[in-house]
């Protein structure tokens, strides 16, 4: 089982608000422009040229309290069932170490910056698969994007789930491809639960 990063396992909501006040711009101001690049489908990082303001310079690190409540226990659960754990997402390499000292224990764990390749990218989900050493098949991709994640993993081959939370999870669970997900819940300790 792989796992995305962002709004899967780490709520941004911190990140965001700290990249949004550096920049000058209101929280709620950002927040509704962001809100708005999700549901046309439009690429986020977008934000700041709708926003008129250039992105402010910050390395921003992944903290405990950034987690999801269930993510550390819905990993270790799953690591506990028997499976392989991924964790595989677009993020900047430095979050590789970020969720290591926090404490996930998974046997891979990977960003598109190291491996150069960033979702949707067919490459990506080709990479997972091979740094998994298992047959696509194998594979179960849980991840908060329609777009992003559930259609380009299905199109690897690989099974999905789609976690209905975070704001692309909450717009994306409107769209008809929502359904094409394997499985489809609400957080991770309702996935958790789905192991028993």
């Amino acid at each position: 089982m792989v796992f995305d990063v962002g709004e899967t396992l780490v709520d941004e909501t911190r990140h965001w608000t700290v990249l949004a006040e550096a920049a000058g711009v209101p929280p709620l101001t950002f927040f509704a422009v962001f809100g708005s690049l999700i549901e046309r489908g439009e690429d986020h990082r977008r934000i700041w040229s709708e926003l008129g303001v250039e992105k402010p310079q910050s390395e921003l690190t992944v903290r405990p309290d950034d987690l999801y409540p269930d993510a550390l226990l819905c990993l270790t659960a799953v690591r506990r069932a028997g499976f392989t754990v991924g964790i595989a997402g677009n993020q900047p390499a430095a979050a590789e170490a970020h969720l290591k000292e926090i404490g996930f224990d998974a046997d891979l764990i990977a960003s598109s910056e190291r491996w150069g390749i960033e979702k949707p990218s067919a490459d990506f989900f080709a990479r997972i698969v091979d740094a998994m050493s298992v047959e696509a098949h194998a594979v179960l991709y849980v991840g908060d994007r329609v777009d992003n994640y559930i259609i380009p993993a299905r199109e690897a081959g690989m099974r999905t789930a789609f976690l209905a939370r975070g704001p692309w999870g909450t717009i994306h669970k409107r769209r008809p491809e929502a359904r094409l997900a394997d499985i489809t819940v609400g957080s991770l300790a309702e996935f958790e639960a789905l192991l028993h």
